[in-house]
């Protein structure tokens, strides 16, 4: 998927994704230019590989209201980084147990 070219025209997604103040939801383009909304919910390190879980603010046709993406940092060949949805489900799914066991780290260490 394609970032939102107008307010983040000069920012490449990585340094987007890694702002601590940007509140503003990611814009980001589908295959067919439709441009789809999502917050985003973590940055996850794993396996030499920098993942997203972003969350449609939109709707998405087979993604439900509570369901969100794991999106894998890809740089292409200009040195620009990009956002591809991770098709290996296995490895989705140890990115979001990762996310979770992060969660419950930092839960336990509130107490």
């Amino acid at each position: 998927m394609k970032k939102e070219e107008n307010q983040t025209e000069n920012l490449d997604v990585l340094d987007i994704l890694l702002d601590e103040e940007n509140e503003s939801p990611i814009t980001l383009y589908d295959e067919n230019d439709k441009a789809i909304q999502f917050d985003q919910v973590a940055i996850i390190p794993m396996e030499e590989k920098l993942f997203a879980i972003l969350k449609p603010i939109d709707e998405m046709e087979g993604v439900s209201d509570d369901e969100a993406i794991v999106f894998r940092v890809d740089e292409k060949e200009s040195g620009e980084n990009d956002l591809v949805i991770e098709t290996d489900e296995a490895l989705a799914m140890r990115v979001f147990d990762e996310f979770y066991r992060l969660l419950d780290e930092i839960e336990e260490n509130q107490k």
